[in-house]
């Protein structure tokens, strides 16, 4: 049986275009050769140009290495969108981004720097976090010299990078460094169990498109390296797990009703208002993961929501 007659019309014929990955037959680094020139592809219409920085990164780790993209000269605004690139945490780079963070940038006169974090299963959990936190505390420290206001910093991300997000907002929280101004999570990587007999939910048409249960299991594999699951620090790896979440910044959440993860981000949502972290989510109907990124009335629809959510809570 296919879903793909509940796929958005406009979108059918499009979603092969995303690049397929057979954990069980496929070459890892060929599926990372084909994400970046495929999201490229898709993002980027021209030259696109950014600031590229080296910044130390966490303990003995090697640097870190982030984008950085300059709003217009004319903006006033002094908050900055902390980004974290997606690919299921084993592959991607924010480069592959550019074109969408150069005109996020100039559509919310903000500065955004995003991170190029190491990836699984080269570097498992928790190398690829604890980089990420380390290039939002160079953010937060270098406020003075960017032109920004350390306490308007709001943290993005999608897929996998919107579990980095998730999970950089609860290190931010518990550490005490940090204080967040919002977070944005794109159809966001919550939960280690979904794809395996262990999901809390598993709705068959969820999945089938761009990101699918195998691949979600062979990733969060190579993420969780040998981490156990009462180690206390497993709710960093997979939010979904962190059992207070209370305290976090002012949360926008959309996610797509054919997107595998679909329930667990709506099971993210409603933990965060429970918590009583004020929060948004929107589902859209005929959407599969990351539908944002093709060219359809669809995804200029989601596009033009981000933008202003992202707005309000600037």
């Amino acid at each position: 049986m296919t879903t793909l007659h509940l796929v958005d019309i406009e979108q059918r014929d499009m979603i092969a275009s995303f690049p397929s990955f057979n954990p069980e037959q496929d070459d890892l680094m060929e599926f990372r050769r084909s994400l970046v020139e495929g999201t490229t592809a898709l993002l980027n219409s021209g030259a696109v140009k950014y600031e590229e920085r080296l910044i130390p990164g966490p303990d003995a780790a090697p640097d870190v290495r982030v984008i950085l993209f300059h709003p217009p000269k004319t903006s006033r605004t002094t908050s900055a969108i902390f980004y974290v690139h997606g690919g299921g945490m084993i592959a991607g780079t924010p480069d592959m981004q550019a074109g969408m963070l150069d005109r996020l940038a100039s559509e919310t006169g903000t500065l955004i720097v995003s991170v190029d974090y190491r990836l699984a299963p080269e570097t498992p959990f928790p190398g690829g976090l604890e980089d990420v936190y380390a290039a939002l505390v160079w953010l937060h420290e270098s406020a003075g010299e960017l032109g920004i206001n350390s306490e308007r910093i709001m943290v993005m991300g999608d897929s996998g990078g919107g579990c980095l997000a998730a999970a950089t907002a609860l290190l931010a929280r518990d550490r005490g460094k940090i204080k967040l101004h919002a977070q944005v999570l794109i159809y966001p990587m919550l939960d280690l169990r979904t794809g395996s007999t262990n999901a809390p939910s598993d709705d068959p048409t969820t999945g089938e498109f761009v990101w699918t249960r195998a691949q979600n299991q062979h990733a969060w594999s190579a993420v969780r390296g040998e981490l156990t699951d009462d180690d206390p620090q497993f709710g960093y790896l997979s939010p979904a797990f962190m059992r207070d979440l209370s305290g976090l910044p002012p949360t926008f959440i959309i996610t797509g009703a054919l997107d595998l993860f679909r329930d667990e981000d709506i099971t993210f949502a409603q933990r965060l208002w429970k918590a009583s972290v004020p929060t948004e989510l929107i589902v859209y109907a005929n959407a599969v993961h990351a539908f944002d990124l093709l060219p359809s009335s669809l995804g200029k629809r989601v596009r033009h929501d981000v933008l202003e959510a992202v707005r309000r809570l600037l």
